[in-house]
């Protein structure tokens, strides 16, 4: 029996399969004027296909709680109710095709106001719909990133507030899964690595410290997202920094709070907080960071990172090394991909009327 399509649940939802999509940034939104940060018919058009393809649970990209938390002017944002009008097309069609919708949460920080990557993705000004980015402490990025902005105790409360507000309109949107971005160097990162979190007050130093802001929105979060909901939360596992970066160890203690926190699965990723470092990409090359935390804590996890197959995937789940797995460029090349997969392995997954012939 095939572990890929079997259904998975979580508080009272209940995913179909265990064939993810992970949050993946289109940059196709407006960068100016009323409709700044709404999904576009791109992304009606890029999620359906996904959905329609059996895709189990789609977690719409990184989408900012606030204008200055995103990546790129071009980025999808969820901080006014023009948005969530939005949203709610994409995610009553996803919810037609039997797909559960989710979105992620997030906030770019000190590695906000670049420009699309097919235009280089290099840091961009106000001359191109650019901003200031912030950040836990007032380090760049990389070279060529200009210095962020160090928040105040008080912003950062400002912040926490704009989470919970964002997981509010997310509500309303239509999702039945919210996901909090805490990895690839964003702004939850920052406060959690060493490398970028230089801070000397209660939200830097020690691990208790640096891990107090992003407790501090999930506990937000989590107060405003209905108990009969599953919270998600994504983390890089590990910097790949040899000295005075965030740790394996550090993400297994991490773990083991946010599911005391009400997290109800982690998304488990690495790196982006440093630039330049080596990173040994190859096939799977993150499941083991996701095993080792499935492993030693309570909390369920997906894993990420060049899973391409069919063959791959079940052995991740009936390894016991995750309990889903995301697909990410390869839902890009394949959005029909768990269909395919389902049909190689003798399983059954939702196929559209309209597409009965291909059964």
């Amino acid at each position: 029996m095939s572990a890929l399509f079997q259904p998975y649940s979580l508080r009272d939802v209940t995913i179909p399969n265990r064939v993810w999509m992970p949050p993946m940034c289109q940059y196709s939104a407006a960068p100016e004027g009323p409709l700044t940060g709404a999904p576009t018919d791109w992304h009606f058009a890029h999620y359906a296909a996904r959905a329609t393809g059996g895709t189990g649970l789609i977690i719409v990209e990184a989408t900012a709680v606030s204008p200055e938390g995103r990546i790129s002017p071009y980025d999808l944002g969820i901080w006014n109710d023009t948005q969530v009008e939005a949203f709610r097309r994409i995610t009553r069609f996803l919810v037609e095709q039997g797909t559960v919708p989710a979105i992620q949460l997030a906030h770019a920080g000190r590695k906000a106001s670049t420009d699309r990557p097919w235009k280089g993705g290099a840091p961009v000004g106000p001359q191109a719909h650019g901003w200031q980015p912030v950040g836990p402490s007032a380090i760049p990025f990389a070279e060529g990133h200009p210095v962020p902005t160090e928040l105040t105790a008080a912003q950062i409360g400002d912040v926490v507030g704009e989470f919970a507000d964002a997981a509010r309109r997310a509500l309303a949107a239509g999702f039945e899964i919210a996901e909090i971005h805490g990895a690839h160097g964003y702004l939850i990162g920052n406060f959690l690595s060493p490398h970028s979190n230089h801070r000397t007050d209660e939200y830097g130093g020690p691990y208790e410290n640096r891990t107090r802001f992003a407790l501090e929105v999930v506990d937000a979060v989590r107060a405003v997202w209905p108990d009969d909901k599953p919270l998600f939360f994504r983390v890089s596992a590990t910097d790949w920094l040899e000295e005075d970066g965030w740790t394996p160890d550090e993400t297994v203690r991490f773990a083991r709070e946010l599911h005391a926190h009400g997290v109800d699965l982690l998304d488990v990723s690495t790196g982006g907080n440093a630039s330049g470092v080596r990173i040994p990409v190859g096939p799977g090359y993150q499941v083991p960071f996701a095993a080792r935390v499935k492993a030693e804590t309570p909390m369920p996890v997906a894993a990420v990172g060049l899973i391409t197959d069919a063959e791959q995937a079940e052995k991740i789940l009936a390894n016991g090394e995750a309990d889903a797995v995301l697909l990410g460029r390869e839902l890009l090349r394949n959005p029909s991909w768990a269909r395919q997969a389902a049909r190689e392995a003798g399983a059954e997954v939702r196929v559209p009327d309209q597409y009965h012939r291909s059964v």
